[in-house]
């Protein structure tokens, strides 16, 4: 078994002395060939399961919490519902996505004692650039979450997240700039490009396809539309497959709890969400009813998507494989919408509303005639796309990001909670977008904490 160094001490720069004062095991295994680099990241467990943050999820306005499953929670639960700054610990958002870039980092070093030739190249290239992605993927993640959204005035300035470039735990740990994370997320992903094959044997494995989908996401995160249309168009000519909710092998049935088919043809890349907190597992989450009235009743993500639990309606829609797991990978369908938005953005509203519409027909009932959306301006075109991206992509941990870009925008999206009678919101310029690091990696590390 390979040793995998705990991971408070990678991410926190928690004292080493008492892992230090940890007597040998003779059965520790150091990592030296490719085999052993491409088993570190085989581990689904450490690398795709449960690992993505989502805090920004349970900060998020696809869902809210009756008050009497709210009441369920403790004073921390009900405070993380309100917006309200808490002090919490490992295990955490932090503690889990720091695992994987702990792990990246280890076959990076590793990979350079081995040399590449003619026999090993392609399992190679497949290491370093599925470790490139993973480090990518997650750096962006806690990115969105963890710091100021971008902006090309200040993010040269405002705090990000902690680069961890080296597994030696001994060095350090400090605070990038926004502007230095995503600089280092753009590089590695493109990079990671380079060495990918188009696909892999499974979508648990990063691709060539999954790169350009990361690299389009991140862009549309920073307002660059046109770098994420050409990216998400790159990620298509591989892949561009979608489900018809009508009549398809990846889906099990439109009513049952369980509709999709965990790695299903729409599925580029896959990983799942960690629930931290709890508060919006669809469990006892439920989903906005003004959200949930603005599909159409042909409109088959409306079954595909809900099923009705008491008075409300509970997401059910995850490309995952059970109601408790949220998927937060990479899919066909946000490419598509990337590349709307950008289409849209650049003047293109035909190819714009085609994407658009490709993507909805596939989810509409097939009974009834489908009238393609049309837009006779900019505006209008974005109004329709931006609308259908937050009916396709909720709780994928997507709209938290959306919100912080969107707003840069003028958007005014202010997410708004009622509990025990009071109203609260989480405004615009809210210092909060940039969510609350854990105490335990500010007490032991020394980095600053967010606003």
């Amino acid at each position: 078994m390979v040793l995998i160094a705990a991971i408070s001490i990678i991410t926190g720069g928690l004292s080493c002395k008492k892992y230090l004062e940890v007597k040998s095991d003779a059965k520790l295994v150091i990592p030296k060939t490719l085999g052993d680099l491409q088993a570190i990241l085989d581990d689904a467990e450490k690398m795709n399961f449960s690992r993505s943050p989502s805090y920004g999820e349970t900060s998020a306005d696809d869902y809210f919490l009756p008050e009497a499953n709210l009441n369920a929670f403790t004073q921390f639960g009900q405070d993380l519902y309100i917006w309200k700054k808490v002090d919490y610990r490992y295990q955490n958002d932090w503690s889990e996505a720091y695992l994987p870039v702990y792990n990246a980092n280890l076959c990076l070093e590793t990979l350079e004692s081995v040399e590449r030739n003619a026999g090993n190249g392609k399992a190679w290239d497949n290491v370093k650039g599925s470790a490139l992605f993973y480090r990518s993927f997650y750096f962006f993640a806690l990115t969105m979450q963890f710091g100021h959204v971008y902006d090309s005035q200040k993010s040269a300035q405002d705090p990000g997240i902690v680069l961890r470039l080296q597994s030696d735990f001994n060095i350090p740990s400090q605070r990038s700039s926004v502007q230095a994370c995503l600089e280092r997320i753009i590089g590695d992903a493109g990079d990671a490009v380079t060495y990918l094959p188009d696909f892999q044997i499974n979508t648990l494995r990063p691709s060539k396809a999954a790169a350009y989908a990361l690299l389009s996401r991140v862009f549309l995160y920073m307002r660059n539309y046109e770098k994420a249309a050409d990216y998400a168009n790159e990620a298509l000519k591989i892949q561009s497959s979608l489900m018809n909710f009508n009549a398809d092998g990846d889906i099990l049935g439109l009513d049952i709890n369980v509709p999709f088919r965990k790695f299903n043809k729409e599925t580029i890349f896959y990983s799942e969400m960690i629930s931290s907190f709890g508060i919006h597992s669809p469990s006892g989450a439920r989903i906005d009813s003004i959200l949930y009235a603005s599909y159409d009743t042909n409109d088959l993500r409306k079954r595909a998507y809900f099923r009705v639990n008491g008075k409300y309606q509970q997401f059910k829609g995850s490309y995952a494989s059970a109601t408790s797991t949220l998927f937060s990978g990479l899919a066909t369908d946000e490419m598509y919408l990337n590349r709307a938005e950008g289409k849209a953005w650049m003047g293109d509203l035909a190819g714009a509303m085609g994407d658009l519409n490709t993507l909805l027909k596939s989810r509409w009932r097939n009974t009834v005639t489908f009238i393609p959306m049309v837009a006779s301006t900019t505006e209008e075109g974005l109004q329709k796309i931006r609308t259908e991206r937050r009916k396709e992509l909720l709780m994928r941990n997507i709209r938290w990001q959306d919100i912080k870009r969107l707003n840069k925008e003028g958007a005014n999206i202010v997410p708004a909670r009622l509990y025990k009678g009071q109203l609260y919101k989480l405004e615009v310029n809210s210092p909060f977008y940039a969510l609350p690091l854990p105490i335990d990696v500010i007490e032991q590390s020394g980095i600053s904490q967010n606003n």
